[in-house]
């Protein structure tokens, strides 16, 4: 199978996650600040590598849900980017539209950084990847506390984008899809 297929695989799963969530919850995720959404963020991926370096994991959510959950919150990452964190109760029908705009960008970038970088996370470990995101994290920390500025760095969206395609390459190395 070909890398955009397992990653709309993936992703479609990640989607249907949403959408359930959305019938759950809402869109309560509307009142976070991007601090909060960073916070949510590296919640998920610290889980991730706690049960990585001690092969313990002692909640029933599995390492999988996490990465999914990692897609879903980068998506909104990039919509409250879009939108702002004003709390509003968009609907299903207002937020799946931004949340695939949002997967959209992501796999563009993937897209094309999978071409010029040969599919390099093919050969990385998932072990890895989860690095990465908890790197991105902390840049993107550090970004918001440079109040969004930076001198010769890619922004805030590009740090959710990499976290949403790292979260999905995860996937796709521990699926097997």
């Amino acid at each position: 199978m070909q890398t955009d297929q397992q990653y709309d695989e993936v992703v479609a799963t990640s989607e249907r996650i949403f959408t359930d969530k959305t019938e759950d919850y809402g869109t309560a995720w509307t009142v976070l600040r991007p601090i909060s959404i960073v916070d949510q963020l590296y919640i998920k991926a610290k889980r991730i590598r706690t049960i990585q370096e001690t092969g313990v994991q002692k909640v029933k959510d599995d390492i999988r849900s996490e990465f999914q959950g990692i897609i879903n919150y980068g998506a909104i990452g990039l919509i409250q980017l879009k939108r702002g964190s004003e709390p509003a109760d968009l609907g299903k029908v207002e937020a799946l539209p931004l949340y695939h705009d949002a997967l959209h960008i992501a796999r563009e970038v993937m897209l094309a950084k999978n071409h010029d970088y040969g599919e390099a996370w093919r050969d990385m470990s998932v072990e890895g990847l989860t690095d990465l995101i908890l790197m991105k994290l902390l840049r993107i920390r550090q970004i918001l506390a440079n109040d969004g500025q930076t001198l010769i760095s890619e922004g805030v969206d590009a740090g959710y984008i990499d976290i949403i395609n790292y979260a999905a390459f995860a996937l796709i190395k521990t699926t097997g899809v």
